[in-house]
């Protein structure tokens, strides 16, 4: 057994979102400080592009670990949450000029994941001992090659999806039920403020909606797979500029654009009320994603070992129970309410150090 398999881990794993920034620091697989730090509209609104709040966020990152009294010579590795870099297969990838030059250009698109690589680097760059990396970005990209195609040359099918907890409750549910994740064919939906479900086999996501601003069903706040001549129409109807468009599909689409809030817990609430508008489109939101897992059972030929349903909103009952009357004839329903980011980050890092996971190089 080598020295880093043997050797104490300390491990920082940063996390940024539009409106926050999390952080952890594992000791191993034991977290010792979990902190959301959330910043305000006023904040970020001095910063013209994302990138631009790379400054900011790394200082109260490292305020809030001095705070903590951290014992930062002693960190290990940092890892951020991916961000939207060029497509990638699955896997932990050492953060290295490559991939910084993308993250800054935004290769793929801005994001808050954007920010997670280059303060990682910068703050590994920093410490004795640290390595910086990511895990599982938004983009990785299994898809095969049927699943790529659009029905028109100049568009293709893109693999943007949460790649990070669908990787992660299928380990899991694999190392449950005693089998290696890369045996299974497994559906797996997550449900959050927006919604991906894929087909994964024997450990490779052959298909998956593009959850970010494409297809697939609608969520609390995107708008999912639209009636494209209307939405042509729309485009050209001289009332909407490309920037509203792409908000109704991204942002104030979905539940919002019906009930004016993203909150599926308070909608619940709406429903369990009498709000009977409230209760439809919960159901109609399910509907579309039982829809979708039917779609991934063909994709997989049938051959499913389990459908696996994650994220914020699996904690809905009524949405869960929905899905489920739907689909339980496909294959067992297994529920993984939530989603837990850092620890995955967090495991893949000290599985990465262990020398448990290959470290891949990004070109």
């Amino acid at each position: 057994m080598n020295e880093q398999a043997l050797r104490v881990h300390r491990i920082l794993v940063i996390n940024p979102g539009s409106t926050s920034t999390k952080i952890a620091v594992y000791r191993d697989t034991k977290p010792r400080l979990v902190e959301t730090i959330r910043h305000s509209a006023e904040e970020l609104a001095k910063f013209e592009k994302i990138t631009d709040q790379f400054s900011f966020r790394k200082e109260i990152i490292l305020q809030r670990l001095r705070a903590a009294r951290e014992k930062l010579d002693e960190i290990t590795a940092v890892i951020g949450r991916g961000g939207m870099i060029k497509p990638v297969e699955s896997g932990v990838y050492e953060v290295n000029e490559a991939m910084k030059r993308d993250l800054i250009k935004g290769v793929m698109g801005e994001h808050a994941s954007n920010l997670g690589g280059l303060i990682a680097d910068d703050i590994a760059r920093s410490l004795p001992h640290a390595r910086a990396f990511i895990a599982d970005p938004v983009v990785v990209d299994e898809l095969h090659d049927l699943a790529r195609v659009a029905g028109h040359p100049l568009f293709e099918r893109k693999s943007i999806f949460h790649a990070l907890n669908h990787k992660a409750v299928s380990r899991t549910f694999a190392q449950q039920i005693g089998k290696k994740y890369e045996e299974l064919n497994l559906i797996v939906a997550h449900l959050g403020g927006g919604i991906t479900v894929g087909a994964h086999e024997k450990g490779r996501v052959i298909d998956v909606n593009q959850g970010l601003d494409g297809d697939g069903p609608f969520s609390p706040e995107r708008s999912g797979t639209l009636p494209v001549g209307d939405l042509a129409r729309l485009c050209y109807s001289g009332k909407y500029t490309l920037e509203d468009v792409k908000k109704m599909i991204t942002g104030r689409g979905g539940l919002v654009a019906y009930l004016g809030t993203n909150d599926v817990y308070r909608i619940n609430l709406m429903a369990e009320e009498g709000n009977e508008k409230a209760g439809f489109l919960l159901d109609a939101m399910a509907y579309q994603v039982a829809k979708e897992i039917g779609a991934m059972s063909a994709v997989l030929k049938g051959q499913v070992d389990a459908i696996l349903l994650t994220g914020g909103i699996a904690f809905n009952n009524r949405v869960v129970d929905f899905i489920k009357v739907m689909v339980a004839h496909m294959a067992r329903v297994v529920v993984y309410p939530g989603e837990d980011e850092m620890k995955a980050l967090a495991m893949n890092a000290l599985q990465a150090l262990r020398g448990e996971k290959e470290i891949k190089v990004y070109r």
